[in-house]
């Protein structure tokens, strides 16, 4: 196997696709939270992707990524044989992991691929995991069933009700709250709105959050 090299592809959602990508020296290195810098060739513009998964064994990481650009529509094209031009990382600073108790991971849309090494890492580290994933209709999720795997429990919201509860995520957040669970950390990775209006909920309960502000 040559380095960079796609091993396989998936489209997982409308205009999303998921890679498994050997990258021997990162899938040993890389934590939670963390992400690479990819080019597809040698003119390529360079762009950040989390890194949603790794197998240390297979030596390769899982990148996701949402073609709405001149690039990832290019990534979108590739096929599975094919070389990326270079990958930079891990980069970025480690998410911070502890045990806390319970941990409710919130997810909007393609916000679950990053979300998702963070839940798997708050899982191994002893923690309680509620997860919430929400999405404007059902054809939108991705990555529920590795959620699943890494959560104690799981709630699904859809905006027009056409899979799980209806309503946005922070309905069934406020929904947790008024029965009186108890919540050491919120984390939440999707749409900028979402994460502003789960912020400003916790905020109300001094709930320590969490939201990524990469854009």
């Amino acid at each position: 196997m040559n380095n960079y090299e796609i091993l396989s592809k998936a489209n997982i959602a409308p205009q999303v696709t998921r890679f498994e990508i050997y990258v021997p020296k990162i899938a040993r290195k890389r934590q939670a939270g963390q992400f690479v810098i990819i080019r597809t060739w040698e003119g390529g513009e360079r762009i950040p992707l989390t890194i949603a998964d790794a197998n240390p064994e297979k030596g390769t990481i899982t990148l996701i990524s949402q073609s709405v650009g001149k690039t990832t529509f290019e990534l979108a094209n590739m096929q599975v044989g094919q070389c990326l031009k270079d990958i930079a990382g891990p980069l970025g600073t480690p998410t911070h992991i502890e045990k806390l108790g319970t941990v409710i991971c919130i997810g909007g849309g393609v916000g679950t691929a990053p979300l998702y090494p963070i839940t798997q890492a708050m899982k191994k580290a002893g923690n309680h995991i509620i997860t919430i994933l929400g999405a404007r209709s059902k054809d939108l999720f991705i990555l529920e069933k590795e959620m699943r795997n890494v959560s104690d429990e799981m709630i699904i919201a859809t905006d027009d009700g056409s899979y799980g509860e209806k309503g946005f995520v922070t309905t069934a957040l406020q929904k947790l709250i008024d029965d009186g669970r108890q919540i050491n950390q919120v984390i939440a990775i999707g749409p900028t709105i979402m994460m502003k209006m789960v912020s400003l909920l916790t905020k109300n309960y001094n709930i320590p959050t969490v939201v990524s502000l990469n854009t």
